[in-house]
């Protein structure tokens, strides 16, 4: 499929710089192209060489100006009309033509002075109104109207779809309804948007109730803050329930700009909280976790004033988290035993969904799996059988993120039966939900279970899932780790080349993801991406990565074991064997993973060890180790890598 978009160059979508992305800058019309949209305009009929010179010299190969600075000539009689041509019989005053393209406009709406005020009111509903709106809002008589309507057809400053009471107008180009707009006193166009948002709630319940962004833009625009608030907030969270984040952060954003417009009250702050609350849910998944702590700060601070213990709780909660997506794995501690104490306190099972959730993710960031088990387990166990669904204030169902904990913290451990009865459970739970967030929270753990499980085909086709819901949602979160694994899944099945491709794209989306402060999946993702550079034999490029992956893993012993594996593994390839660093960096893992639990990572470790002494001579050493990383192997199910385990073990005997 080939797609042509058009965008403005201060537009930055997350797609560009991607391998099947070709950017080509549009200048503006050359000559040729610029008397090709003068004549479509006249019809054929040349115009008189001068004024060609002139529409071409003001209007700087801009289509929209060429078009519309030749309307206001022919309409300004100032070209007689002849049948092959115009012709101009005197020289053109000074001021004839417009030097803007805003002058331009505005000189077409003033010679129709007739009907300008229809176009106005129009302009002030929007870009595209309905004819049964306009009737409700202009006072027209219904002929008057029509005739208004069809005079402005005709001049080509708008178009109708359908017919009259069922038709639908549109103005030719946003800049026309702009400068319709502009040349109304303030005063009026005040109260056309009051009469325009009242006609809306009361004859148009049904848009409305879709389209709450309109009530509340021309609510803003009349001045009336304390209605525009909930219907900004209603659009907020219609754009949330479908996964629009860009567009339920704007309308989040509006919703405070209102409040910002009122006095200070109980209502004011209570709505301040919420909107702030929920902004920072589609925040989080659009990776801004920097702004999130910003939002979640001024909440704390609105439920202290409010005097508020559910409100102060909730945001303890968010706290929890969002320290934790920053990296800072001490704070979550404290404000969950705050949140927590307060859910005991109230007896809310709600809020103390909320802490244990965010607080399990919390422990798996610090390599406490066996804690986030245990956490997770009972968390589900609490979830009310009517509330499988409830997100109890999180981005996605307790039942889903649960697993998602769960299910990364089992694989870990090697207990891979549950994770994968735990697996199919979330999936099943995310797919009936049809948000994007969600899928994306179940498929996250899912990849990273069969990685560490090694079965490499299931894990590519989890992660093309995984990958192509955030990026069709622009779900930035989860994207460039999840991209670094994809690279490191592609490099185990032997495709090369677009196993580079993903790991120069995930690097990319990786130094992007700093400047938004989510950094706790960084040592995971440079651990993916040194082995993926491994298994392409680009084995310095490899190392640079695993030292970041180690660099980054300061506050995070369970990824930081990884690395240290992986270190291990690069400083005894055959090309740069250096026995006594390999086995620093395979003991030092041990110590990190024996104590955590992660069998799988131990057995590596040993595996590792048992081929470095067999390199240097010392078979009964590396029986020992062969031994052991077989038996872990064939306890936990990980059969791939139990007949490399017994391969080795061969060369042994």
């Amino acid at each position: 499929m080939l797609l042509i978009v058009t965008i403005r160059p201060e537009v930055q979508p997350t797609w560009v710089g991607q391998t099947h992305v070709t950017m080509l800058h549009l200048s503006r019309l050359g000559r040729r192209d610029s008397t090709g949209i003068i004549d479509g305009i006249t019809k054929s009929k040349a115009l008189p060489d001068a004024v060609v010179e002139q529409v071409l010299a003001h209007t700087d190969g801009v289509p929209l100006f060429i078009e519309e600075l030749t309307s206001t000539l022919l309409e300004s009689k100032l070209l007689r009309e002849t049948p092959d041509r115009y012709v101009l019989d005197k020289p053109l005053p000074p001021l004839a033509i417009p030097t803007t393209l805003q002058g331009s406009l505005v000189a077409r709406l003033d010679r129709l002075a007739s009907v300008k005020d229809v176009a106005q009111i129009g302009a002030v509903i929007g870009r595209e109104f309905s004819h049964e709106l306009i009737a409700s809002v202009s006072g027209f008589a219904p002929i008057d109207l029509d005739a208004a309507l069809e005079r402005l057809i005709a001049s080509g400053l708008i178009s109708r779809r359908g017919t009259p009471p069922h038709a639908t107008y549109s103005f030719k180009h946003a800049l026309i309804q702009d400068a319709a707009y502009d040349t109304m006193l303030k005063s009026r166009r005040r109260q056309l948007h009051a009469s325009i948002a009242k006609v809306l709630v009361e004859q148009f319940p049904a848009m409305t109730e879709s389209l709450p962004e309109v009530v509340a833009q021309h609510f803003a625009e009349a001045g009336v803050a304390t209605e525009a608030v909930g219907y900004w907030r209603r659009a907020g969270q219609i754009a949330t329930a479908r996964s629009a984040n860009r567009e339920a952060i704007n309308f989040f954003e509006k919703a405070l700009s209102a409040l910002n417009e009122l006095s200070q009250s109980q209502y004011v702050l209570e709505q301040g909280f919420e909107v702030r609350l929920e902004l920072r849910r589609v925040l989080i998944q659009v990776g801004e976790v920097r702004r999130v702590l910003e939002q979640v700060r001024e909440a704390e601070s609105l439920a202290e004033k409010l005097n508020d213990d559910h409100r102060r709780g909730r945001a303890c909660a968010f706290m929890t988290n969002v320290h934790g997506q920053l990296g800072e794995l001490d704070e979550p501690l404290v404000w969950s035993r705050r949140a927590l104490t307060i859910a005991d306190r109230l007896g809310s099972l709600e809020l103390r969904i909320l802490t244990t959730t965010f607080l399990e993710m919390v422990h798996y960031y610090r390599g406490e799996y066996q804690r986030v088990v245990e956490l997770a387990i009972g968390n589900l166990a609490s979830v009310p059988a009517d509330q499988v669904y409830a997100h109890f204030g999180a981005t996605g169902p307790a039942s889903v993120f649960d697993r998602h904990c769960l299910v990364m913290s089992l694989a870990q451990l090697g207990r891979f039966l549950e994770a994968a009865e735990h697996e199919a459970e979330a999936i099943r739970l995310a797919q009936s939900t049809d948000h994007a967030f969600t899928v994306a929270l179940a498929y996250f753990p899912s990849h990273t279970y069969q990685i560490l499980k090694s079965d490499w085909a299931t894990a590519r086709l989890r992660l093309e899932r995984l990958i192509a819901v955030l990026r069709a949602d622009d779900l930035v979160l989860l994207l460039p780790t999840s991209i670094a694994c994809s690279a490191w899944v592609l490099a185990e099945l032997g495709e090369a080349d677009e196993a580079l491709s993903r790991l120069v794209e995930s690097e990319r989306l990786l130094e992007r993801e700093v400047s938004t402060g989510f950094v706790p999946y960084h040592g995971w993702a440079f651990h993916a991406l040194g082995r993926a550079c491994l298994l392409l034999n680009r084995l310095e490029e490899a190392q640079i990565r695993a030292h970041r992956a180690l660099a980054s893993s300061a506050r995070q012993p369970g990824f930081a074991a990884h690395a240290l594996h992986l270190l291990g593994d690069i400083t005894t390839h055959p090309d740069r064997f250096d026995p006594q660093t390999g086995e620093v960096h395979y003991r030092q893992a041990l110590v990190l993973a024996e104590p955590r639990g992660m069998t799988p990572l131990v057995a590596h470790c040993h595996l590792g060890l048992g081929k470095l002494y067999r390199q240097l001579g010392k078979p009964k050493q590396a029986q020992e180790h062969v031994a052991t990383a077989t038996a872990i192997y064939r306890d936990t199910g990980m059969t791939y890598w139990q007949e490399q385990a017994e391969a080795e073990n061969r060369q042994l005997q």
